[in-house]
């Protein structure tokens, strides 16, 4: 019997089908233009694009021109590229368009949907950033889809690491700018550490398209982007503690694996105290619960979470001596990405790698609260529906379907799960062994490197060729996963989420042309194509006949959506194809969720050696698993988020004072007002309201006077005067203040101190927040005990960064006004002292220049000067020579080297 949502469903579709149904119209508009802009020529398709710009810029809204400029779109692409858009990849872009993530599964032709929104929301004249998940990508779309932009009239830029600064900069002047989620954070936060606006890279954030929007939003955003700085080096700390940890027994310590920590326990805490006082990293009588343990606590903690939680091989791989992290959901190496709070150095300290110094943070954004900036949000994925709810919470996005081309003919199977690790690895094998007998290619999925490995050498035992993509192969990625759709291909892949290249059956035309020109330069390359062309039809009819890609998972992921992007990859564009899944009760996901249960029913069921059970109720099951860890995922990230939040609002109320003060013709009256604060605080301070004159502190408000103000004025005189109170004291020291800037204005020239004030505003703000980010840190890291007191840590956290925030104002009010009274124009003997030390600097370098030269072509010195002679020197009497080493200058002050000359052996 049907229930009553399903009926509902029935009668009235889905909400998906509704929002897919509502926007039909539109697309019917679009088709309906295209013979129009099909009539126009090349130059035509580019007037429209100045037409559409100067009917936005007289008011007309986007939504009203959105069917022309999308026609106009797709014949630029259909001219440019030889590709005419379908209607489903039409729909894809009004979703983006309107500020939604088009779920739209592998092979539907992603990279060509973004162009329509990204076309349009161009002609406002704002920017567009379209943002991939590496560097590889974005330079690829970008000269890809930059031909169609080209050909309509717009300009296409790209933003990769190591760009120089003025190309950096006319990348993001561009229409449509291509970036990955990396650069463009960290560049948002060296924006927001540059002193002058014409340094600045970025302009207003206005709309972005982000592909594989579920890796970028979701996966990535636990992690904070970091600008830091070096510290002191603590290498020696981070070895000595190392060494203990290995010390501890299984009873010193607990491992959580759903919440991925790691504590100690009781008899953990004993025993490391007793090693640490061994060690000498403890005082006597110190106890770990003592204050001025806290360090060595939190490098304790750290070591413990490196040599437990951290594995070599699956979150990191050591390369040349160096702790490279792994992405756990791309498989990819992070270069330049490190731990913090002294993790990564604890990692390096157990593998026995160089520790790099631990870093203090200068800037710091999570991607969440960066993309929260756009006024505009669309993103592209094959898996988004899983975690809708999080992103219509977090970000405002609304996920749609969009239905793909042609209808799926995949066959997906039922999980099938076995006993143990061994027997599913085995029926791996035998599984492989079917699929390549009958040309049919294989892609597996594996959840770490070991993983791969480990199957890659059963592969290799059971003579089956194979290839393996994981971060020891990241180079030849583009190559190996264009060669998985040979017939009988099998590819070993640790993690396919946004690879960025498609699985084409019989293996990629494009890449076997590039091969063929490789090995023979002077063929033609038109008749080549042709050659391979048809062979490559040849081909692919043979693997389409033999079933289509196979997609075989090793495992269950954390998340349903790593596994329906692997399942994804087979499939495409209404090709055949089959996913199986097979897991063990061995399993990290199974093992964390009630394997023991089913062990035992398992075994009830007498099940044999290298059996399989196979039931959808089995997949249901695993699915609600997964989604509860999801559901925890969520609430974790979201728990950040509420703590970053926090700081978010700090982070923008500081980023904008800073851009007003760049764009400020001139801050004296900012200045003016941070001084009569500053005053306010003073009177307040030496005297009180409402208290009696015999009770004012005058004498010391004097003294804070010539201390933070630069005046000197005769306060004690002032207040026995009569009818004298603070308001008039206070009026009195602003008249002074004001008097004594404009006489120092006037000494510096109005230009010159414009900027001084401007540059010691700008890096008084970024010295303070810099030490606010260091204490919120460390108040994170230690308001979450308050939950013991029964206090909320998140309340607990608000107040006090309030107040820190508060007090970090106060204290930058009194440094900029105190920075400016002590500034002064030097005088003309202070000037030519520094013209004199800096001549003398220059002599003595080039004399140290001249010596070397001498000494390399084994000359002598030129002679110097005699009165340059050590002071008392006696020729005649050695020890009057003092003691000049071998190759040091004589002391006779003959210029000559003493080995040359007095120290001369006779």
């Amino acid at each position: 019997m049907l229930g009553i949502g399903t009926i509902a469903k029935k009668v009235f579709g889905t909400p998906n089908d509704r929002k897919v149904k509502a926007s039909r119209p539109l697309v019917d508009k679009i088709n309906a233009l295209e013979p129009e802009f099909q009539a126009l020529t090349d130059e035509g398709l580019r007037d429209k694009t100045e037409a559409f710009k100067k009917r936005v810029a007289e008011g007309e809204s986007l939504d009203d021109i959105l069917p022309e400029a999308f026609a106009n779109c797709r014949e630029g692409a259909r001219r440019a590229l030889g590709l005419r858009a379908f209607d489903m990849q039409l729909l894809g872009g009004i979703f983006l368009h309107e500020g939604n993530i088009a779920e739209m599964k592998t092979g539907e032709g992603k990279t060509l949907v973004a162009t329509f929104p990204a076309y349009l929301n161009a002609l406002s004249g704002k920017g567009v950033h379209v943002v991939t998940v590496n560097d590889y990508l974005a330079k690829r779309d970008a000269e890809w889809m930059s031909k169609v932009y080209g050909f309509l009239g717009l300009t296409t830029g790209v933003v990769h690491p190591g760009q120089g600064d003025a190309d950096k900069r006319a990348a993001y002047r561009c229409d449509i700018t291509y970036a990955t989620n990396n650069e463009l954070g960290f560049d948002y936060l060296r924006d927001n550490m540059k002193s002058e606006l014409s340094d600045l890279y970025q302009r207003e954030h206005n709309f972005a398209i982000v592909d594989e929007v579920d890796s970028i939003l979701i996966d990535e955003a636990r992690t904070p982007l970091i600008i830091s700085g070096p510290s002191q080096d603590r290498s020696e700390l981070y070895t000595a503690i190392d060494a203990l940890i290995p010390a501890l027994d299984e009873d010193g310590y607990t491992v959580d694996e759903k919440q991925r920590s790691v504590t100690f326990t009781e008899e953990g805490n004993e025993k490391l105290e007793e090693l640490l006082h061994n060690a000498g990293l403890l005082e006597e009588g110190q106890t770990l619960y003592d204050p001025e343990s806290t360090t060595i606590v939190h490098h304790v903690n750290q070591g413990l979470r490196a040599h437990k939680l951290f594995i070599r091989d699956q979150h990191y791989i050591v390369r040349n001596g160096e702790v490279v992290l792994v992405d756990e959901f791309t498989g990819r190496m992070m270069s330049g990405r490190r731990l913090s709070e002294g993790l990564h150095q604890a990692i390096e300290a157990k593998e026995g790698a160089t520790i790099q110094p631990e870093n203090v943070t200068l800037a710091q954004v999570t991607f969440q609260n960066y993309f929260r900036l756009y006024n505009k949000l669309g993103g592209m994925t094959g898996t988004a529906m899983t975690e809708a709810d999080e992103f219509e919470e977090i970000y405002s996005l609304g996920v749609v379907e969009v239905p793909t081309n042609r209808p799926i003919a995949r066959i997906d199977d039922d999980d099938a799960i076995y006993r143990t690790a061994r027997e599913k690895y085995e029926a791996i094998v035998e599984e492989l062994k079917v699929a390549h007998a009958k040309g049919q290619p294989a892609l597996v999925g594996t959840t770490s490197i070991e993983k791969s490995e480990l199957l890659s050498q059963m592969l290799s035992a059971a003579e089956l060729p194979h290839n393996v993509l994981n971060a020891r192969h990241h180079e030849q990625e583009a190559q190996i996963v264009a060669d998985a759709g040979k017939l009988g291909a099998i590819t070993i892949a640790t993690n396919m989420a946004g690879r960025g290249t498609d699985i084409q059956l019989g293996g990629n035309v494009d890449m076997k042309v590039m091969e063929a020109l490789a090995a023979s330069p002077d063929a033609n390359p038109d008749e080549l194509r042709k050659q391979i062309e048809a062979e490559h039809a040849e081909e692919k009819q043979k693997v389409l006949d033999a079933g289509g890609l196979f997609v075989l998972a090793t495992e269950r992921h954390e998340s349903r959506r790593i596994d329906n992007q692997l399942r994804g990859r087979s499939g495409r564009q209404g090709d055949p194809g089959r996913s199986s899944f097979f897991l063990s009760l061995e399993d990290d996901l199974m093992r964390i969720f009630g394997s023991e249960r089913l062990d035992k029913v398992l075994s009830g069921l007498g099940m044999k050696e290298g059996e399989a059970i196979v039931h959808p109720w089995v997949n249901k099951s695993l699915e609600r698993a997964q989604a509860k860890v999801e559901g925890r995922n969520f609430d974790m990230r979201k728990n950040v988020l509420k703590f970053d939040d926090v700081m978010n609002d700090q982070r923008k109320l500081v980023f904008s004072q800073r851009r007003e003060i760049m764009e400020a013709e001139e801050i004296a009256e900012i200045a003016q007002d941070m001084r009569y604060e500053v005053i306010q605080d003073l009177v307040t301070e030496h005297m009180p309201p409402k208290t009696y004159a015999d009770q004012w502190d005058t004498e010391g408000l004097q003294e804070a006077c010539r201390e933070k103000l630069g005046i000197d004025v005769p306060v004690t005189d002032w207040a026995a005067e009569e009818g004298v109170d603070d308001e008039a004291v206070t009026e009195r020291l602003e008249t002074a203040s004001d008097e004594a800037m404009a006489r120092k204005a006037a000494a510096f020239g109005v230009d010159t101190m414009r900027v001084i004030e401007k540059q010691i505003l700008l890096q008084s703000i970024d010295a303070k927040w810099r030490e606010h980010l260091l204490t919120l840190e460390h108040l994170r890291s230690v308001v979450g005990f308050r939950g013991y007191a029964q206090r909320d840590p998140l309340n607990e956290y608000k107040n006090e960064a309030f107040t820190l925030f508060e007090s970090m104002l106060n204290s930058l009010r009194e440094e900029v006004t105190t920075t400016l009274s002590r500034v002064r124009p030097l005088t003309e003997e202070e000037r030519q002292a520094q013209v004199q030390a800096l001549q003398d600097r220059m002599t003595r370098q080039q004399a140290a220049v001249d010596e070397a030269y001498h000494r390399a072509e084994g000359d002598s010195v030129p002679a110097a000067a005699a009165e340059d002679a050590l002071p008392g020197f006696d020729e005649n009497n050695p020890e009057t020579w003092g003691n000049p080493g071998r190759n040091s200058l004589c002391p006779c002050g003959s210029g000559k080297k003493f080995k040359h000359c007095h120290g001369a052996i006779t």
